[in-house]
């Protein structure tokens, strides 16, 4: 009878400790779950749709709803990239055209007055010379902008890609390039475009002292991606440098139009980069980690 008691005992432990043990499971999955709930909006207070939360220790159901989540906010973010483009567009269009309907009258006006005789080598000369040049150059310097609203339409053909690399390796042999491209990659793109925005990027890059620039192929999710924490989820590329890093504050308003932290900076060149792969069915982000061995990696991907 001692033996049955004791047998009793022993079967009422086990199940007391599973059933702690399942309770304390059960306290730190839900933790667990509040903790990624509290990120993800966050990340939305912040308008940053491009996290990707692991779904490892999720249940299936759970891990289904974080892949969508994840496939989720990476939507949000394209569309907001897209409305954003749109209403910069339409202000700029505005804009440009204001501001040239107000300059071209007094550049004119200026420029008649500095042929006058009785001007030439008096005191007004120098005063109506600086009024001319002021609005020379504020038209000048409107008419850069109009490349954002006068982007020509691509021509998509294959570009296969190591080719076209090594091509923008050659205008900067200063740079350490290294090009990890299959031999037969091709993309999609209108190649005169795709050219302006790596050249805009390489650019950018000497701006911030980099050294050297790395070239990746990202792959579809179909076919696996290469580097699954970057959260690539098109064909296309990771264009990495290791200039200066890119502060947090300064990320989010990279992609802005005219939003520059250079003192001669236009700030139009990743606007404009953006706008350009948009036209192509295409995507640029910043990547919240960079790729080993840089300090700055953009991803260019298809829509």
């Amino acid at each position: 009878m001692k033996s049955e008691e004791f047998a009793a005992a022993i079967i009422i432990i086990f199940l007391a400790v599973l059933a702690i043990a399942a309770v304390v499971y059960w306290y730190r999955h839900q933790r667990l779950l509040r903790e990624r709930a509290e990120i993800m909006r966050d990340a939305i207070r912040h308008r940053d749709f491009s996290f990707r939360l692991p779904t490892r220790g999720l249940f299936f159901g759970e891990k289904a709803l974080q892949e969508v989540l994840n496939d989720m906010g990476q939507e949000i973010q394209k569309l907001v990239a897209h409305s954003e483009v749109e209403s910069w567009q339409k202000l700029t269009r505005v804009l440009t055209h204001e501001i040239m309907n107000a300059t071209t009258p007094i550049q004119s006006i200026s420029q008649a007055y500095l042929k006058c005789p009785e001007i030439q080598g008096s005191p007004l000369e120098e005063g109506i010379r600086a009024i001319s040049d002021t609005s020379a150059g504020l038209a000048t310097f409107v008419e850069s902008y109009r490349k954002l609203t006068q982007l020509q339409e691509p021509v998509i053909a294959d570009v296969n890609m190591l080719a076209f690399c090594k091509q923008i390796a050659t205008l900067y042999p200063q740079l350490q390039w290294n090009i990890d491209i299959p031999a037969d990659f091709v993309l999609q793109a209108d190649e005169n475009l795709l050219r302006q925005v790596f050249i805009n990027l390489t650019k950018n890059a000497i701006e911030a002292e980099a050294k050297k620039i790395g070239l990746t192929p990202t792959l579809s999710k179909r076919e696996g991606t290469i580097h699954p924490s970057m959260g690539g989820t098109g064909a296309g590329f990771f264009f990495s440098n290791d200039g200066h890093v890119i502060p947090l504050d300064v990320a989010q308003e990279i992609f802005i139009p005219f939003f520059t932290t250079k003192q001669t900076g236009t700030g139009i060149g990743l606007s404009l980069s953006r706008q350009i792969l948009m036209k192509q069915g295409m995507t640029i982000s910043l990547a919240e980690n960079p790729l080993r061995g840089y300090n700055v990696t953009f991803v260019i991907e298809k829509s």
